[in-house]
């Protein structure tokens, strides 16, 4: 099966139980893998412990267990890897591409401002770069680490270097572009409280698991430039994983499904129920059957379609 050189992996975060917006992107995620004869991993994103739910993660294994959806190798924690995050780090930190930032939410605000920048509601703050040429507050305890996007870099092994305006092709979005410095700024790799941010980890953790092709919901899309970059600063030899961008499940206001907007958790009594939902959002039909033969039926529609998971 690891023949075909793909490896796919799913990374849900373990805030609660999956639920029909996460199911979508494990049974895409695994599809994929399955497609194109690879290996599906799986890693549960905790680096973010304020958020985590204890329990969370067992649960979600029992989840994707019942769906038939089986990973390939033991699941890893990345709240187990700190010492590869902390490593990636201290190499941006040598290389002078990363930086102490002292900043509060306020202080980023206030720039702009004096900059003549208007801030849309809900929009991210695009940092000025306050602390590039040291801490605004040098005596603050609470200090984060940002990385560079203002500088050069030289071609590296396979990836190009030049500037962070990033241009990608996603499977199912098309042609991708975006200039990191002027859509973010430089961004957090490590928070000020200490934890890890889903930038660094997932870059980290992609390179040392071998990951090919990503798969994840289109809310995502907008960190793959920022990733893009990250992989270039670290120079780790490695070819860009190959993104696509599955539809997005959404809730009765419109907004996305979420978590944080109350979606329940998947109802598993009937595993294949759940299971032709998720598969609608993705264009293929509702299967009869077990979940076994469900699952190898829509592997065959996936590869007669090309490979891709998203049928629409």
């Amino acid at each position: 099966m690891a023949g075909s050189g793909y490896v796919g992996r799913f990374a849900p975060s373990p805030t609660g139980p999956l639920h029909a917006g996460s199911l979508v992107t494990a049974l895409a995620s695994w599809l994929d893998a399955r497609a194109h004869a690879g290996r599906w991993l799986l890693r549960i994103e905790d680096v973010d412990t304020p958020r985590t739910v204890a329990g969370a993660d067992h649960t979600i294994l029992q989840q994707l267990g019942a769906c038939g959806l089986h990973p390939d190798a033991p699941p890893v924690w990345q709240s187990q890897r700190t010492a590869l995050y902390q490593a990636a780090l201290q190499q941006l930190v040598a290389q002078g591409l990363a930086y102490v930032c002292t900043c509060s939410r306020k202080d980023i605000e206030i720039t702009l401002a004096a900059q003549g920048h208007t801030r849309t509601r809900h929009a991210e703050l695009v940092y000025p770069g306050n602390c590039r040429l040291g801490p605004l507050h040098p005596l603050a305890r609470a200090q984060a680490w940002r990385l560079r996007t203002d500088v050069l870099l030289a071609p590296q092994g396979q990836s190009p270097g030049g500037s962070a305006h990033i241009t990608w092709q996603d499977r199912r979005l098309g042609l991708q572009t975006q200039d990191v410095a002027q859509a973010v700024g430089d961004f957090v790799l490590q928070r000020a409280d200490g934890c890890w941010t889903y930038q660094l980890a997932v870059v980290v953790d992609d390179a040392a698991q071998g990951i090919s092709h990503v798969v994840r919901g289109q809310d995502l899309a907008d960190n793959t430039a920022r990733q893009i970059w990250l992989q270039r600063c670290l120079g780790l030899g490695l070819t860009t994983p190959q993104y696509l961008h599955t539809p997005l499940v959404l809730g009765a206001d419109g907004a996305k499904l979420s978590k944080q907007n109350g979606a329940r958790p998947l109802d598993l009594s009937n595993p294949l129920q759940a299971l032709n939902a998720a598969a609608a959002v993705l264009g293929w039909p509702a299967q009869t059957g077990t979940v076994t033969e469900a699952l190898a039926a829509w592997t065959a529609m996936v590869a007669a379609h090309g490979g891709s998971p998203v049928a629409r």
